[in-house]
């Protein structure tokens, strides 16, 4: 390898590692899907959820989350009285993480765990918002937002910075694929296709400014990150705020910056040079027996060698 190639592996290395170390904060939640040889979980191979959520556009999905989700007064009070986000902001980020790899990627064990978790944690968040309204983090309405805005952003994210253009057939089946998550979950309503995903969420009635929204706005823009990673995190702060409905952007505070989306598409474009699509979806396909598209992955996967030297479970048929 010439000296040129090296050093262009040797970046690319590191900012794989800079990027993995942000979300090393939380048991990774596929670490024994092998076990479940042939289980495809709630959306499998064919499905259009694992490509959407295994590119490196989801990166910007999740921002645009966390911004839209803080629209809802109780919501965001819930976040605001309960969650120690500020004390720990990599351990929320890779435990949030964790439960969208699990339930979209992981064997029907994975998910059925991920679900049973967040259900617990949801139990005692509980109280009252500025605005003399009760909340409860497991009510059905507050699921569904906290739920279908994580669906709504990671299609739109994708939609937008993705590598393709998917059809409105490959949008709606997203939507299906992912509600079956928030059934799970309890939550309701849940949408089923694209165009009226995105209304509900543009159009919601209970949405508006509150205190906590301010507070989360703010540290969701300017996050207690690693140095070296603040930089690019800000770039795909701007392109997420860009995709933000105009509504809610007034309610949120935050604006569409001239030629946000092209600095998105820049950004989402290195890192998806850098990292390759998602280990995760790529050891997902190796535990349901699917044959592995060449030249998206770049990661090394967390299997303890159980998958062999031509990409199959050791022992198996490659």
């Amino acid at each position: 390898m010439s000296k040129l190639g090296a050093a262009i592996n040797s970046y690319r290395d590191r900012v794989v590692a800079s990027t993995t170390d942000l979300f090393a904060h939380a048991p990774y939640p596929l670490a024994n899907t092998l076990d479940y040889e042939g289980d495809p979980g709630l959306c499998g191979p064919d499905s259009v959820s694992w490509p959407v959520i295994g590119d490196a556009a989801a990166f910007i999905g999740g921002i645009r989350a966390l911004l839209i989700q803080a629209a809802h007064p109780e919501v965001v009070a819930g976040v605001s009285d309960h969650s120690r986000y500020r004390e720990d902001p990599l351990g929320r980020l890779s435990r949030t993480s964790a439960y969208v790899t699990a339930t979209s990627f992981g064997a029907m064990p994975e998910v059925e765990a991920a679900v049973a978790l967040v259900r617990r944690a949801h139990r005692p968040v509980s109280g009252e918002s500025h605005r003399g309204r009760s909340y409860s983090a497991g009510a059905a309405p507050l699921a569904a937002w906290v739920h279908n805005a994580l669906t709504d952003s990671f299609l739109e994210a994708f939609c937008v910075y993705g590598p393709r253009r998917l059809s409105t057939a490959e949008a709606d089946s997203f939507v299906l694929e992912q509600s079956a998550i928030g059934e799970l979950l309890g939550a309701h309503p849940m949408p089923t296709t694209a165009r009226g995903l995105a209304s509900w969420i543009r159009d919601h009635p209970e949405l508006g400014e509150s205190p906590g929204l301010v507070n989360t706005v703010d540290f969701v823009r300017n996050p207690p990150l690693p140095w070296h990673v603040r930089i690019p995190y800000w770039l795909m702060f701007v392109a997420a705020a860009a995709t933000v409905p105009p509504r809610l952007r007034k309610i949120l505070g935050v604006r569409r910056i001239p030629g946000a989306i092209t600095i998105g598409r820049l950004v989402i474009a290195a890192l998806r040079w850098a990292l390759g699509s998602s280990p995760s979806w790529h050891v997902s396909l190796v535990r349901v027996g699917a044959a592995v598209p060449a030249g998206l992955f770049r990661q090394g996967l967390p299997t303890d060698g159980r998958i062999d030297e031509g990409g199959a479970m050791r022992g198996t048929a490659s």
